[in-house]
């Protein structure tokens, strides 16, 4: 299964959220969110900085991922990114494929 890296940052509504409901609420609730899209997650973290939250899930596929991406977006408590997470072994296979390419001003 593919796995993202979703960083979320909280809205003053997400932040009156997380104050009412704590921590470890909203950790469970992200992964019902997941296991609900067919996926897992892996690990849960608040964070200080240009993050508030980091995820790590295994989801089904591209799909899954843009319709939680979606979902959590529109809910106007969190503005969520997601990134495509590749193992040390696809990096090797990419490394191996040939592309052509046409640099600019070429």
């Amino acid at each position: 299964m593919p796995k993202y890296m979703i960083e979320a940052s909280y809205t003053q509504q997400g932040v009156e959220g997380l104050r009412s409901k704590g921590g470890s609420s909203r950790r469970d609730a992200v992964g019902d969110m997941i296991s609900g899209a067919g996926g897992k997650m892996e690990a849960f973290y608040f964070a200080f900085g240009k993050g508030d939250v980091y995820v790590i899930a295994d989801l089904p596929d591209n799909e899954a991922a843009a319709a939680i991406a979606m979902s959590v977006n529109a809910s106007g408590g969190v503005t969520a990114k997601t990134v495509v997470l590749l193992t040390a072994e696809e990096v090797d296979q990419a490394a191996k494929r040939s592309v052509d390419y046409r640099p600019p001003g070429s």
